[in-house]
């Protein structure tokens, strides 16, 4: 099905639609060979698509994958920094895949990848409202951090969907916490953790919608299930 190409690019590339835009405004973009305009469409399961002369997508096998990400790695397929890129920890893989969303650099845990754009969109799109629940461990009045967390919240001046926390235990001064929420802002954990006056210590994205992390080992991946992905792909 063809689509947007800015739209292609922010879901296997990992950008921003902005950013997409200037790819293909800067002429960094490719369909079928022929260099890539504004407004042009392509479909990515028929269509060669090249970024900066790699390959985004095209014919080929699907590949789904679950990637447990550990900190230290940054949520791109290159990084102009020259910091640990999520690419290393696929490079195993015959296909180029993308990350599906993003966990920053000090957090860790479930990471989707796919080259199947379409599957990309369907995880990531605020109206499938896929469910992601992370794993806090924080510091700081957790009571009163807790009933914040559980309350109305905005960020950006924009309300957030209820969120769902559950205290999993406390040692001390430390308190661990499962914070499930449908949205996927930048840094929103941390963000809400701030606002409620609890300083995150580590952060684990344990599960997304029904699919869960389980006993991956860190910087490990492994295929989705047939069933995983029809799940995801609701």
């Amino acid at each position: 099905m063809e689509e947007r190409l800015q739209k292609i690019l922010a879901a296997g590339a990992g950008v921003s639609r902005r950013a997409a835009e200037k790819l293909i405004a800067d002429g960094l973009v490719t369909v079928n060979g022929a260099v890539a305009g504004l407004g042009d469409k392509a479909d990515p399961d028929r269509d060669e698509i090249r970024l900066r002369g790699e390959l985004l997508s095209g014919p080929g096998k699907k590949y789904y994958i679950m990637l447990n990400k550990p900190v230290g790695y940054v949520t791109t397929m290159s990084d102009e920094k020259g910091r640990k890129t999520v690419r290393e920890l696929v490079s195993d893989i015959p296909e180029r895949v993308y990350p599906v969303g993003r966990l920053d650099i000090n957090s860790e845990g479930l990471l989707l990848m796919t080259n199947d754009g379409d599957f990309a969109n369907r995880v990531m799109h605020p109206s499938f409202e896929k469910e992601k629940t992370y794993r806090v461990l924080v510091t700081g009045d957790a009571d009163r951090g807790v009933r914040r967390l559980s309350a109305p919240m905005e960020l950006d001046g924009v309300p957030l969907a209820p969120s769902a926390v559950r205290v999993v235990k406390s040692d001390g001064p430390v308190t661990t916490l499962d914070i499930t929420i449908h949205e996927g802002k930048n840094r929103q954990i941390r963000r809400m953790c701030e606002q409620a006056e609890l300083t995150v210590k580590r952060l684990t994205r344990i599960s997304i919608g029904p699919v869960s992390l389980g006993r991956l080992h860190k910087g490990a991946w492994r295929h989705l299930t047939p069933a995983e992905i029809r799940a995801l792909s609701r």
